[in-house]
């Protein structure tokens, strides 16, 4: 055979461009929500009401991380109970008199609004495809009247979600876009899914100063390496040196819960006579297969000027 110089290199058929990340909105009304699946089957629900997250799977979308009640309310009608809830502009009960939240109901009005998607965001990299960020918008110009009546100021709100293949980050940016000062707390109500609560463990916050409600809010330090679960918990641990918090089950890692910008974390279990008084909170026994580990800015207020932004947030690792 002839070999030729010059021959023309043989034809290769293009790549096929490789699946990305699936992104569906489904239902209507107060019952809306937004659905991410990466191709290798993690994913991620996020109720447009509340922006709540309210389920998140990883490994292939084999494990849910989330705790979510069987009654949980996911008609808009109320808070729901599990999932991620978004705490703004107070944490908790509201001060009595003198504060501008003190008209607001406990927890504020962003977990029991209705957030618009903003759209989806992946990697620069087009070839990429393990995570999808998701991004919701709350403004003071579409809350209800009566939050707006109850806190009149100027504010805008960008929760960003990103799927990843072992993790779930969740990111809100409050923008003052008023005239005037205010002060705000928030919190990412995170209820974590365990198989047994007594053999969870939580490290990560030896010797930080805790509001112990449930002990008539006195103040302590914790002074063993763990934190156990053999009653209803409420605590506020607050100015956290270290940046993550480690849930184990039984002794090894579960989940890691990494800070960012947020000082503070509240665990939170409500046992089996407060899980009872609660309407929502099912099946009965749930409380032993749940924990709440909640990062955020609860102790004292953050203060925002005209124009200027806060973020804070998390990242939860699943160590399975």
């Amino acid at each position: 055979m002839v070999d030729r110089a010059n021959r023309p290199s043989a034809l290769s058929a293009p790549s096929a461009a490789a699946p990305g990340p699936q992104v569906d909105i489904t239902g209507s009304g107060a019952s809306s929500k937004v659905t991410a699946t990466l191709p290798s089957g993690e994913s991620v629900e996020i109720l447009l009401y509340g922006a709540t997250v309210i389920s998140w799977k990883s490994n292939g979308g084999k494990t849910e991380n989330l705790w979510l009640s069987e009654k949980a309310a996911l008609d808009g009608s109320k808070a729901v109970r599990g999932g991620i809830p978004v705490v703004f502009p107070v944490f908790g009960p509201p001060p009595k008199s003198g504060h501008a939240t003190s008209s607001l109901p406990q927890h504020g009005f962003a977990r029991t609004s209705r957030w618009e998607f903003l759209g989806k965001a992946t990697s620069e990299d087009a070839l990429d495809s393990s995570s999808v960020k998701l991004d919701f918008g709350l403004y003071s110009s579409n809350v209800s009247p009566e939050a707006r009546k109850a806190w009149p100021l100027d504010f805008g709100l960008v929760y960003s979600v990103t799927l990843a293949k072992d993790s779930l980050q969740t990111v809100v940016n409050v923008r003052n876009e008023g005239e005037s000062s205010f002060e705000f707390q928030m919190l990412l109500h995170t209820y974590l899914k365990v198989k047994d609560i007594s053999k969870v463990s939580i490290n990560g916050l030896l010797g930080v100063e805790y509001v112990d409600k449930v002990l008539d809010a006195s103040t302590h330090k914790q002074s063993d390496p763990s934190v156990t679960i053999t009653g209803e918990v409420d605590r506020i641990y607050a100015s956290i040196p270290q940046t993550t918090t480690t849930v184990l089950e039984d002794g090894t890692p579960r989940f890691d819960v990494v800070r960012d910008n947020l000082q503070d974390t509240v665990v939170w279990n409500p046992w089996k006579e407060k899980a009872a008084s609660m309407a929502d909170f099912s099946p009965d026994g749930a409380f032993t297969e749940m924990v709440c580990v909640e990062v955020g800015a609860v102790k004292g207020w953050q203060k925002l000027e005209k124009g200027e932004v806060f973020e804070g947030g998390q990242t939860i690792k699943s160590l399975l």
